[in-house]
């Protein structure tokens, strides 16, 4: 079985997921936090949404560097959001399903100018840095939706929202 067979479809779930979680989130609460430490809801769900970019960069790209004008993506509206977050998972999808197995594993790197932050195999970018990294994120903002009384969508298992205990 190629690489990407057997990523697409936990692809395709984390990802339909995610949009669940994010989609909830309500334009009012984009600049609430739990905490001062904390990340602004709205830009929380804007770095899940840019983070699906980074699996596209990670196959089609030999490195991202940060030192290189990177601006970070901060949605306005939900619909904004939605709409990057679409679009984000279809070019992401895309690059996965046209990347062999030999180009899964060869080296990417996460660059700070010349600094290499880390290199790894792209297959490992998509598995740690992206998918882990969203799923990641996607935790905290469940736990943001509960504190601000916002209902949390079923994840992997209905929640006390729907449906569960």
């Amino acid at each position: 079985m190629a690489i990407k067979d057997s990523l697409l479809p936990e692809f395709d779930t984390e990802m339909a997921t995610t949009r669940r979680v994010i989609e909830r989130l309500r334009e009012d609460r984009y600049g609430w936090a739990p905490h001062e430490k904390s990340t602004k809801a709205g830009r929380l769900a804007s770095h899940i949404t840019e983070m699906v970019a980074w699996g596209t960069f990670g196959i089609t790209r030999d490195s991202l560097d940060l030192a290189g004008g990177h601006e970070p993506f901060n949605a306005a509206s939900r619909s904004e959001l939605l709409a990057a977050f679409d679009s984000n998972v279809g070019e992401c999808r895309k690059a996965i399903e046209g990347a062999g197995d030999e180009t899964m594993m060869q080296p990417w790197s996460l660059m700070n100018g010349e600094n290499a932050i880390m290199t790894l195999p792209r297959i490992a970018v998509l598995r740690s840095l992206v998918l882990n990294h969203i799923i990641h994120h996607r935790g905290q903002m469940s736990v943001y939706l509960r504190l601000t009384g916002t209902a949390v969508p079923s994840i992997y298992g209905p929640s006390a929202d729907e449906g569960g205990a």
